[in-house]
């Protein structure tokens, strides 16, 4: 009964104080008196808020390299990410008391002084001068103007200037005291408020003014960033009036002493202390990954893509951009920095930043879809290049996993894989043989004049005195026989070969492509040789499908995600199933060591495009090499049971402007050297034979060692 009238007392000097602010009245207005009562503010006790149980406010996410440790990035619209109280140092805590609500711990979330001074002061005035607001209202309004769930118009009645609006605080506030300990209102708080300079909390303000930690604030420190919160645009010191945020210091400690939180002495020194800053800023985006490590930038772009595809993170792409921005997320990505180097100093050996033609590289782990590396030779950045040179020494384009218009390159022979993976799961062994030609007239029309013999498409063997004749499919691969996998095509039919890339991951971003997978795979029979565009990241995981016995996995960018609240998030665990059977797949590395220098379990191999790979290496391997009509591409994929790797030569400004065959043959040394650095403390794995039936060999023969 006592508390019931003590809360109807309340209610009527809060709607007093209202009336003051708002109105600026002589006299409390009756109707606002009598027309508030208890029953009104019992609603709101009984019953605190979710927003402000939990609040959604919006955070930082970072993104680190595989090792969890070493940062590529961070993601904000706000920079912040909380703390607890305790990594908070006290001189800290007791400033923001000072200077904001010095009752704090006395009162239950409604200063009744504090109400009654602001009545008094107003009313005096004639206008609102004082506000009474306690720490536990400011942070009632933080929450609910930054709630990241209500629109711009929502967040704004939050804050507007009215006695509804600051009824509805008062009520919360009081509720909220209800609920949470001192402690824990004052520890969300600070992890809230803005202290100007894009800082949100006292973890990104310490690092935006003094490049520490809030466990390590100095008094000198924690007072000036006290005094911020009244005025954080206009009193930030680095871009606002450096003198004001000095006197609101001084009148923290001011307040310190005068509360006896800290002695007169001690104040002092900190009053007389220079302002004394040391600015950093928190990189926010792919374009702030940190300039020793510019080359993370096209990993950092891929992720992004990633992301806005993943429906855990929201119902459309742009949802999910801004849940990555506000929603806390701690990610470890895929990339592993050794192997990045790697992959960058072979990119960067084949051709400079300021060469036109590109050598992207992707590194994908077989089994998990794990993007290990992503590199090429250009600067990731928006600064504008020379006239006339649209994609070098600098650019945001996704050169090696394609989108946002790239499209990709021919990747030649390499695509024979999947017309050798088509023949073996149609039923024919890798034994399968025939004469192969130096050229061939297929069933296929062509409008290319180039490959057309009366309107029928006719490929011509490359090396006609080294291909030509009797071929199996060990062998015909080894030797990248056109006309061989021209006829294998028209056996079991095109429509099957694109069917199985497209099994495999092949996207087909070119426009063109993408209308003959979908309504002319029957009759695109040069599609074998690779004259669709394609990018080094779907090709190697195409490879690593292989190279995991059948089971293909979504190329994936993380390690693992968690929440703010450090609940692992689904969408950071592989993506993977069986698309291939496992002795399909078995079978077809057994045909594909033989383009690297390698040999069959079943010692069919008998020449390969790509011959010096395997000794370089000292492991077993297999891959394939690839070169488009006038060798305006050159690809080589190399695989291993653990790593597949995929890189292709072209200019991405003139598909036109052909990169020759000899770059090929260094191509192979890098693609070898980036397995060697990435497989150096690896234990040597060595491929599962296939079975005989899908051979037609008895049994393996002994093997030299290899």
């Amino acid at each position: 009964m006592i508390r019931t009238h003590l809360d109807k007392a309340f209610t009527v000097l809060i709607a007093g104080v209202l009336a003051g602010l708002v109105l600026a009245a002589a006299a409390l207005p009756l109707a606002l008196v009598f027309g508030i009562g208890f029953g009104g503010l019992a609603s709101s006790y009984a019953e605190l808020p979710n927003t402000l149980r939990t609040p959604p406010t919006a955070q930082r996410s970072t993104l680190y390299a595989a090792d969890g440790v070493t940062l590529i990035t961070s993601f904000y619209t706000e920079d912040r990410v909380d703390v607890p109280l305790a990594k908070v140092a006290p001189v800290m805590r007791q400033a923001i008391v000072a200077a904001e609500d010095a009752r704090f711990y006395q009162h239950r979330g409604v200063d009744l002084r504090g109400v009654v001074r602001a009545f008094t002061v107003n009313q005096r005035d004639g206008r609102a001068r004082q506000g009474a607001s306690t720490l536990t209202m400011q942070y009632v309004r933080n929450v609910l103007s930054n709630d990241p769930r209500l629109t711009k118009e929502q967040r704004k009645r939050a804050t507007e200037i009215s006695t509804a609006r600051k009824l509805q605080e008062m009520r919360y506030a009081l509720a909220l005291e209800r609920e949470l300990t001192k402690d824990e209102i004052l520890t969300r708080y600070l992890n809230i408020a803005y202290f100007g300079a894009g800082a949100y909390g006292i973890a990104a303000a310490t690092k935006r003014y003094f490049s520490t930690t809030p466990a390590r604030l100095t008094l000198a420190q924690a007072s000036l960033l006290a005094g911020l919160v009244r005025s954080p645009d206009t009193d930030d010191p680095i871009n606002g009036d450096a003198d004001a945020a000095l006197t609101r210091r001084s009148y923290v400690l001011d307040r310190m002493v005068a509360l006896a939180q800290i002695p007169a002495a001690d104040a002092a020194v900190a009053r007389d202390a220079p302002l004394t800053l040391r600015p950093s800023r928190t990189p926010n985006d792919c374009t702030a990954v940190p300039e020793q490590r510019n080359d993370w930038g096209f990993f950092c772009d891929w992720f992004t893509q990633w992301w806005s595809d993943q429906p855990a993170f929201g119902a459309t792409a742009a949802e999910r951009q801004d849940n990555l921005r506000r929603g806390g997320f701690r990610i470890v990505s895929s990339l592993d920095p050794a192997v990045q180097r790697a992959a960058v100093r072979q990119s960067t050996d084949i051709y400079d930043v300021d060469d036109p033609r590109a050598a992207p590289v992707a590194v994908v782990q077989p089994g998990t879809g794990r993007v290990l590396a992503l590199a090429v030779n250009r600067h990731y950045s928006v600064t504008p290049n020379p006239a006339g040179q649209r994609n070098y020494p600098n650019t945001v384009n996704q050169l090696i996993a394609g989108g946002n218009g790239i499209e990709g390159y021919q990747a030649g022979s390499t695509f024979k894989l999947f017309t050798l993976l088509a023949a073996l799961e149609s039923g024919r062994p890798l034994e399968t043989g025939f004469v192969a030609p130096s050229r061939i007239v297929t069933r296929f029309p062509t409008d290319d004049a180039r490959a057309s013999c009366g309107g029928r498409w006719c490929p011509v063997n490359a090396t006609p005195e080294w291909m030509d004749g009797y071929r199996t499919m060990w062998t015909a691969f080894g030797r990248s026989v056109n006309t061989y996998f021209a006829w294998l095509t028209e056996q079991i039919g095109a429509d099957r070969v694109v069917e199985m890339a497209e099994r495999l991951g092949i996207r087909f971003r070119a426009p063109d492509d993408a209308e003959l997978a979908r309504s002319g795979a029957r009759d695109w029979g040069a599609f074998t040789l690779g004259v669709s565009s394609t990018t080094p990241l779907d090709l190697a995981n195409a490879y690593a499908t292989v190279a995991a016995e059948g089971t293909w996995c979504a190329p994936l960018p993380v390690v693992s995600i968690r929440d703010n609240a450090g609940k692992e998030v689904a969408a950071g665990r592989p993506d993977c199933r069986q698309v291939v059977d496992t002795e399909v797949a078995r079978a077809a590395a057994d045909a594909a060591r033989c383009p690297v220098g390698d040999q069959s379990m079943y010692r069919r191999c008998d020449g390969g495009t790509a011959e010096k790979l395997r000794p370089g290496l000292g492991r077993p391997v297999a891959g394939k090499t690839g070169s488009s009509e006038r060798n305006e591409t050159e690809s080589v994929v190399a695989f291993t049971p653990q790593l597949a790797v995929a890189q292709i030569a072209a200019n991405p400004d003139d598909p036109r402007d052909a990169v020759g065959a000899a770059v090929q043959s260094r191509m192979v040394d890098a693609v070898g050297r980036i397995l060697a650095a990435a497989l150096a403390d690896a234990p040597v794995r060595d491929f599962v034979p296939p079975n005989e039936s899908i051979t037609y060999r008895p049994v393996p023969t002994p093997r030299d060692g290899n």
